[in-house]
């Protein structure tokens, strides 16, 4: 059968997906994809999430949910398809994937893996999250509370800019050296 020129777009922009979940070469959380191939390829959102679960229905890759976060890995049968697809996204799509993929993924990673944010919990008292986390697992995660709005969002601030200077000062603290 014989792609119109729609439906090839839309069969590049598939093989493309799974061509970055590939490359990245293990697994990666829903927002990181999304980002990832974002800064990558020009891709509306909604055939983004149309391609994940067309992925997930044809087991070319699997979801698993893992601390409240949906992560995506290849399957041997993607890999396969990958290897049996990739002659049809042109040569000039693939080497533009090529050369952002890696300073993209690594950009993303380094955002993901420090987060901070804050919830009300009365009009006067917020509730501060902040975590440190590393391939999908975190390995830090402190909860305090703030006695305004804007104590909240100064402690998620100073956390997002200087995290790599807190975190492991408190874990010397706790350790008592």
């Amino acid at each position: 059968m014989k792609l119109n020129s729609d439906d090839q777009s839309l069969a590049e922009s598939k093989i493309l997906l799974l061509y970055i979940l590939n490359k990245v070469g293990k697994s990666i959380s829903h927002n990181e994809l999304l980002e990832l191939v974002s800064s990558i390829v020009d891709m509306n959102y909604f055939y983004f999430e149309q391609f994940l679960l067309d992925l997930l229905e044809d087991n070319y890759i699997i979801k698993y949910e893992q601390e409240d976060a949906d992560i995506y890995e290849v399957t041997d049968e993607g890999k396969k398809a990958i290897n049996l697809t990739i002659g049809i996204v042109p040569g000039i799509l693939k080497l533009q994937v090529d050369s952002k993929f890696k300073e993209n993924l690594e950009n993303i990673k380094d955002k993901f893996s420090i987060s901070a944010e804050y919830n009300p919990i009365s009009e006067k008292e917020f509730l501060v999250r902040c975590r440190v986390i590393e391939n999908n697992t975190t390995i830090f995660d402190l909860q305090t509370y703030a006695g305004s709005k804007e104590q909240a969002k100064k402690i998620v601030e100073n956390w997002n800019s200087n995290a790599i200077e807190i975190y492991p000062k408190i874990l010397e603290n706790l350790i008592g050296e």
